[in-house]
């Protein structure tokens, strides 16, 4: 009778630590938010190093200048400085900014040497823009010498998520980013 007791208490505390983890595993604390996701990033080199950072908000208009410092020492590398999405493929910063207008929506990519975060005027950039309705359509974006940037208006209005893939060729060498943003 009292192995019986003893299976029983050792059943019931069992389960209580399996349901403590399962609950503690399961509800994220009060400040803890889940991660939007990074964007996904390609290189025409296999071996480039890559990293990507978390899309920030691009409510404000990129072409208006940044309260922050301007950011190029080493432990700002990758990060983004005009709020957008960044994508470090090989020695290349590439931040994609979106804003959304009553036209549709400006598109801007800063292609910037990821040293030291100078920009690359004279590459040859286009995007594939999938819209959410699964059509696609493909950007020319000029450099905008005023702005310091590449940019186009891609003049949809549909609501949804709209995945991009920037091409870009800087001296024969193909540069790739791939980003998504919402409308």
């Amino acid at each position: 009778m009292r192995s019986l007791k003893s299976l029983k208490s050792l059943t019931i505390v069992s389960s209580l630590i399996c349901l403590i983890a399962i609950a503690a595993c399961s509800s994220p604390t009060p400040e803890t938010k889940p991660a939007p996701p990074n964007p996904i990033q390609t290189s025409a080199n296999p071996s480039a190093s890559t990293k990507a950072t978390a899309p920030k908000s691009s409510d404000k208009n990129s072409d208006q200048a940044s309260d922050k410092p301007n950011d190029k020492t080493s432990e700002n590398h990758g990060k983004a400085n005009q709020g957008g999405q960044v994508v470090e493929v090989g020695a290349y910063h590439l931040e994609l900014v979106s804003i959304n207008e009553d036209g549709g929506v400006h598109i801007d990519l800063f292609l910037q040497n990821g040293s030291d975060h100078s920009p690359i005027p004279d590459a040859k950039v286009s995007a594939q823009v999938q819209l959410p309705n699964g059509t696609k359509k493909s950007l020319d974006m000029p450099y905008k010498a005023d702005g310091k940037h590449y940019g186009a208006l891609l003049s949809e209005t549909i609501a949804g998520e709209y995945k991009v893939v920037i091409l870009s060729e800087i001296k024969g060498e193909k540069i790739n980013g791939r980003f998504a943003f919402k409308r």
